[in-house]
């Protein structure tokens, strides 16, 4: 069943969206949940935090294929990623989950860039993307 609302609402004033012509631009994506939990966050009861850059980046591209879905696109049609990592060490575990994704032959175009920060201090990566949808 085709989801055509997104539950996560944007933290600020932007859509999660735009689409012009047949471009649909995806503003910068994290793995937050409707509730406002984050994927690949562990707290145990004393407080210790384990974050996952694999399963955070899987949500990631989970959520820009829900988003790109309300857009009558999906993760196929994505053209072009700009990938912000808290941490160049995460680089190997992001990469891999990537590949899940996408592949080097047919995937999008990529840059990643090491930020110093991202707006929760949970998240370990944010993706921007672009795709194309020929529009019938």
């Amino acid at each position: 069943m085709e989801e055509k609302t997104i539950k996560v609402k944007p933290r600020g004033k932007y859509p999660h969206a735009k689409k012009v012509g047949d471009f649909i631009y995806v503003s910068g994506t994290s793995s937050r949940r409707p509730d406002n939990s984050f994927a690949g966050v562990e707290v145990d009861e004393l407080g210790t935090t384990n974050l996952d850059i694999r399963e955070q980046t899987r949500a990631v591209f989970e959520n820009i294929d829900r988003i790109l879905k309300t857009q009558g696109a999906d993760i196929s049609n994505v053209i072009d990623v700009t990938v912000f990592l808290v941490n160049m060490n995460d680089f190997k575990g992001y990469n891999e989950v990537y590949g899940e994704f996408f592949n080097a032959e047919t995937g999008p175009t990529r840059t990643t860039v090491a930020v110093h920060q991202l707006p929760h201090p949970h998240l370990l990566i944010e993706v921007k993307a672009i795709a194309y949808k020929k529009q019938a």
